[in-house]
């Protein structure tokens, strides 16, 4: 039994053992670079760096001295 997915793009049925897995044509794939490439998709995660939250904190201190910031 093979496996289905769907394209992504269009939600078709594409097998697994499919050239264009995890899309259905080249079309799809096309597509679906362009939405990267424009900027359409994101990835997103926390801000985990502590130099980076050191200095963003430092900048919302610039930005209002007089507000109590935790440290």
């Amino acid at each position: 039994m093979t496996k289905i997915l769907h394209c992504p793009i269009c939600r078709k049925p594409v097998p697994l053992d499919h050239p264009e897995v995890p899309f259905c044509s080249e079309r799809c794939r096309t597509i679906d670079l362009g939405k990267w490439a424009s900027g359409d998709y994101k990835i997103s995660s926390p801000l985990l760096d502590p130099d980076l939250l050191e200095d963003l904190d430092h900048a919302q201190q610039q930005q209002h001295p007089t507000k109590q910031w935790k440290n």
